[in-house]
This record gives structure tokens, C-alpha cells and sequence, in this order.
């Protein structure tokens, strides 16, 4: 995205078609005039490629005698009722309208872009999503459309990054979402189920995620959003197009937000690198995503902390994120995951050894702090039932993480982390301790939140959910519940930390009565 120092102005847009063949529409365009979005229009879907090609001037090579674009539009010819306001044809059904260059405070075309399917969305501020799609020449009949999407005028700054700080009673609501599986198009769900736990038939599925993440955003209306990993499935056509669909309904409700990478993110031949998408995560609106020191492995080692509701700078808890990699190679199990690294775990107490001694150096020793953790995959120590006591929830599938135990639960014991929120295994949601731990962070589940990931197991169909998590500054506690499809109650309510000390369990709740 171009800064608000840096931009543009948009002089001409057309359509370049490459091998087998170029229709005759195509322009022959010389490369030291003309910029090529690089977004293949086909997504690679064709036998043949294309890809839109603008021409542009920064406002200082600009004079009055040059033109620059103020309007665009796909489809049919706009009716022209101002005889001077003359449209241009381009290819691919596009339709232009310049005018005279006026100056760097004129609403003119500083930015274009190309999203994919027609349930894409654009939540940046000032893009404008078009909404009739290219007419491209020999398009696959099931290739998502490419539609246009403009930003008008000199783009604003950023805004400034949220601080997270606890309400008047002094809590703070976490809405963690894990596992959104969206693709580039509507995707496909077939196993989803009714109110009454009966088989569905094949749907559309990004659109029924959308529509479930809002409605548990409108009821339980979070100060925050943490997003564990798998928001993309795996082999997206266009990693952009898709994540936009994943936060577009948090940033349309104004909630501060942050991302964990999972294993499938960045998988496939055109999906974007981690960095890459790191960095579409940092520039949209309440991101409070970071990608984590260079030297650190991975993409998205990073933490967030809360404040109080008493204007103190002197933060009451710690929200570490960390990336837990993907897929790997092994004879000892398949699949096989990367474990989190040592640099990843020395970091982790490094901070949090060094955050304690600010603190402690601000005079608030003794006051309640409260850690956690979030990533995608499992640990090891989340497999073992015979060492596990589990509340709230139930093990629906084997734990799948990587054979490689790097230990980097001893370093959360270590630290005194309270509970660690994960996500993978789809149809897991328990929340766990490790049986006779003199110090036992809750290890829990979020369970699949989204519609294009499986969520059924040995034939049973599950329905989607998320995990709610609660802080109170004051207070000192941490309780968390589920939010499930048609059920307008919180689902295993836990108190996990009371008087900032965390809560040992009496043993395995009964309150999950069904299979839901």
C-alpha cells in the first residue's frame, strides 16, 4: 500500500494479454512506460495470461497540461450527459475518465488494484471495490472473476496503533478465532449440519464463516481479536483477496485485532510468503500485528500488552504470539510439524524476563499479572490424556503436532504463563492441566471457526466455534467459554485464574452433555 508521502497519480490503465495468443484488443506496451499490477487475472488458470498495466506520475512530475484519471468503471459505457466528460474504452470492458491535473489535492485515481471472486471485499480505508467484474477474453468458466478496486485522492496516514486497556470494571474481552480455512471464491463446506445436528447438503462456506465471526463479534462485542493461525487454506489463488475476507468483518466493528501464522498460510505455488502477508496485516485498520525480531525464527514472534483501566502505564497482563510453523518431512509420523525453535523460546523468556524487571523496577512486584500464550499448532504436551486433566470440552481427534518436543512448555511453566490458546485440530475444544504440576498453564483448544475446514471426525459432524477469553485487571481472574453455531448461551464457562493464581482443576466437567 503506497504511504501518504509516497503516491501517485494514475495517467492510463489497459490490459495486457500474453502467450498463445494476443487478442487484438491488447496494447503493445514499452516496460519504461507502464507499471504491470502483478496479479495474474486468469490466477494461473489459463492457458494464457494477463494482467493490468497502469502508467503513473508522482504530483511533482506532473504539470496542468497533463491528464490523470478521476473515474473508473467496468461494464456497459456510462451515459454522458456533460458533453466534456468524455469515457475512454480499454480492454477487458474497462471505462476511463481524465481530466486536467489540478494539483495534489485532487480526488484523482492514486491507487488500483485487482481482488478476486464475488464475495470479495476491500476493508482498507479509501478503496472502492468495483463491482462488476473484467470481461477477459477466454476466462475459465470457474476461475473467480477479477474485479478493479480504486483509492481516490492523497491516502491518509495511518492511524495510530489502538491501546489495549481494560473497561471501567476492569475487564477485557478476547474473541480468539482459529482456523477460518478461506479460500479465493466462496469455497465449499460439506460438512456442516442443522440446529438439530442433521447433515446439511454442500454449500457456499466462506460466506457462512463471514456471517458466523459476526454475529459472535455483535453478541459478545470484544476488545480484542487473536486469530490462531489457518485464516488461509492451503493452495489460495491469491492470499490477498482472501485475508481481507478473514478480518474485513472485525475491522468493519472497529476491534483491535492480531495474527498467529498456522501451517497452511502460506502453502501452495502462488500463496504470498509470511513476510508478505505480515505486511498486508500491519497497514489495514486496528491491526496490532507485528512481524517479531529478524533473528528470531519464523514470521509473527511478538506480544501485546493490557493495561488497566486506571491510566497506569504499568501493564496487568502480557499476550505473547509466536509462529509455529508448518508441515515437514519425517519417517516417524506423517504428517509431521516443525517444532517451535530455541531462538523462538529464548526470546519468549528473554521478554518475559525482561518485561517482570520493568515492572518490578516501577514498584509493582506484588501486583497480579497475567500471561498468555496463542499459536496454531499443538505441542506435545497437549497429546497425552493419561497426563492431562481436562475440563470443558472434549478430545474428538488425536492431538497432530510435531514428534519433536523442544520443551517449550517447561519455558511456559518457567514463566509462569497462565493459559496457552491453540488452534489445528478442528474438532478439539478442552481446556487442559498437566496432572500433578506444581505449576500447570491451561492449555485449551479453540476449535474450527471456519466453514471451508473440515469439522467432522470418524463420520460425526461437529458444528463451528470459537474461544471466548475474559481478563479482569481488578480482580485478577481469567475465565473462558465457546461461542457455538444456534446456541445463543456461552458454552463451558471455566474460571481458569482467580486472584491472579491459577485454578487447579477438580477434575472433568460435565457441563458438555451432548456433542456439540
Amino acid at each position: 500500500m503506497t504511504s501518504a508521502n509516497t503516491y501517485t497519480f494514475l495517467t492510463d490503465l489497459t490490459i495486457n494479454y500474453s502467450s498463445p495468443a494476443d487478442p487484438a484488443s491488447s496494447v503493445k506496451l514499452s516496460l519504461s512506460d507502464w507499471h504491470s499490477i502483478e496479479k495474474d487475472l486468469y490466477l494461473h488458470q489459463a492457458d494464457q495470461g494477463a494482467r493490468l498495466q497502469v502508467t503513473q506520475a508522482k504530483p511533482g512530475e506532473l504539470t496542468s497540461e497533463d491528464q490523470v484519471i478521476v473515474e473508473v468503471t467496468v461494464g456497459k459505457p456510462p451515459s454522458v450527459t456533460d458533453p466534456e466528460s468524455l469515457w475512454e474504452g480499454r480492454p477487458g470492458g474497462i471505462w476511463i475518465r481524465r481530466s486536467e491535473y489540478t494539483g495534489e489535492g485532487q480526488q484523482a485515481v492514486t491507487g488500483i488494484d485487482i481482488l478476486f471472486g464475488t464475495d470479495a471485499v476491500d476493508p482498507r480505508p479509501q478503496w472502492h471495490l468495483l463491482p462488476e467484474p473484467l470481461q477477459l477474453d477466454h476466462a475459465p468458466s470457474k476461475t473467480p472473476i477479477a474485479r478493479l478496486t480504486i483509492r481516490r485522492g492523497r491516502p491518509r496516514p495511518k492511524l495510530e496503533r489502538p491501546m489495549l486497556r481494560a473497561r471501567e470494571d476492569g475487564s477485557l474481552k478476547i474473541v480468539q478465532i482459529s482456523d477460518t480455512h478461506m479460500v479465493t471464491g466462496v469455497g465449499s463446506c460439506n460438512d456442516a449440519i442443522d440446529a438439530e445436528g442433521k447433515p446439511l447438503p454442500e454449500s457456499e462456506a466462506d460466506p457462512l464463516t463471514v456471517e458466523f465471526i459476526g454475529s459472535i463479534l455483535d453478541v459478545e462485542k470484544p476488545d480484542l481479536v487473536i486469530l490462531t493461525g489457518d485464516q488461509l487454506h492451503h493452495d489460495i489463488l491469491d492470499s490477498q483477496t482472501t485475508l481481507f475476507k478473514v478480518v474485513a468483518p472485525i475491522i468493519e466493528r472497529a476491534v483491535p485485532w492480531a495474527a498467529a501464522f498456522g501451517n497452511h498460510d502460506s502453502e501452495g505455488d502462488h500463496a504470498l510468503s509470511r513476510h508478505a502477508q505480515m505486511a498486508l496485516y500491519q497497514e489495514l485498520p486496528f491491526s496490532l500485528c507485528e512481524p517479531g525480531p529478524k533473528d528470531v525464527y519464523g514470521v509473527g514472534n511478538y506480544y501485546l500488552q493490557i493495561y488497566s483501566n486506571t491510566m497506569s502505564d504499568i501493564p496487568s497482563s502480557t499476550l505473547y504470539l509466536l509462529d509455529s510453523h508448518g508441515q515437514i518431512n519425517a519417517d516417524t509420523q506423517d504428517p509431521d510439524y516443525e517444532a517451535i525453535q530455541q531462538s523462538q523460546i529464548d526470546w519468549f523468556v528473554n521478554t518475559s524476563q525482561t518485561l517482570r524487571q520493568d515492572r518490578e523496577s516501577t514498584g509493582s512486584k506484588k501486583a497480579r499479572h497475567i500471561s498468555l500464550v496463542y499459536f496454531h499448532i499443538p505441542f506435545p504436551e497437549f497429546a497425552d490424556d493419561s497426563k492431562l486433566t481436562r475440563i470443558g470440552g472434549k478430545r474428538r481427534e488425536p492431538t497432530e503436532g510435531p514428534t519433536i518436543n523442544t520443551h517449550f512448555y517447561d519455558a511456559l511453566v518457567q514463566e509462569g504463563v497462565a493459559a496457552v490458546g491453540a488452534g489445528h485440530d478442528h474438532v478439539n475444544d478442552f481446556c487442559a492441566q498437566i496432572k500433578d504440576a506444581e505449576h500447570s498453564p491451561w492449555l485449551c483448544y479453540n476449535g474450527g471457526t471456519g466453514f471451508g475446514g473440515y469439522c467432522s471426525y470418524d463420520e460425526n459432524r461437529y458444528y463451528r466455534r470459537t474461544r471466548v477469553w475474559e481478563l479482569n485487571t481488578s480482580s485478577g481472574t481469567l475465565s473462558t467459554w465457546k461461542r457455538l453455531e444456534y446456541q445463543e448461551q456461552r458454552v463451558d464457562q471455566q474460571e481458569l485464574v482467580g486472584d491472579g493464581k491459577i485454578v487447579t482443576p477438580r477434575g472433568r466437567s460435565s457441563s458438555d452433555q451432548d456433542e456439540l
